[in-house]
């Protein structure tokens, strides 16, 4: 390999670690960028529930209420902390409520959505008595209450309408 080349080669190896240095900090920079804008989507959203609440009548109990759980696995309790965004009261019924912005989180058929508002109803009515869940959306104005209805008897027979 003469002089040229091998300085070309040096080059090219420092052409592409730099390369490959500005890649990841720009993909750094990204991701960091749009978890600053979700934090700030979220801490917006959760200063405009307040507000949608009380002007539904509801009072603020406790915010980002907390309570520790213990699910049973294979009998063995494993104490979880839960953490609502707020406890609130209205007509002398507590409830939890969430919140949640963007397009998909605010509805119900997103599963993890689903699957938070149903943990917090089992933990949080155990816990202070909570008789049920909102899903609160302060970018479209909206309170949901969410109820999770239980089969009647002993759990054996299926709803009428339930498809196979």
């Amino acid at each position: 390999m003469t002089g040229q080349q091998a300085v070309l080669a040096i080059a090219v190896l420092a052409g592409a670690l730099v390369a490959l240095v500005l890649a990841r900090w720009l993909r750094e920079w990204r991701g960091s960028r749009r978890a600053k804008v979700r934090a700030a989507r979220a801490i917006a959203g959760e200063c405009g529930a307040v507000q949608l609440l009380r002007d539904a009548g509801f009072t603020i109990v406790a915010s980002q209420a907390r309570t520790w759980w213990s699910p049973l696995v294979d009998g063995e309790p494993h104490e979880l902390e839960l953490r609502a965004d707020y406890l609130v009261e209205a007509d002398g019924e507590l409830l939890v409520a969430e919140v949640k912005t963007g397009e998909e989180a605010p509805q119900i058929s997103t599963a993890a959505t689903r699957r938070q508002l149903l943990e917090y109803h089992v933990a949080f009515s155990i816990a202070y008595g909570a008789e049920g869940v909102l899903l609160v959306c302060p970018e479209l104005g909206t309170i949901h209450r969410v109820t999770f209805p239980l089969p009647r008897g002993s759990g054996a027979e299926a709803p009428a309408d339930r498809r196979t």
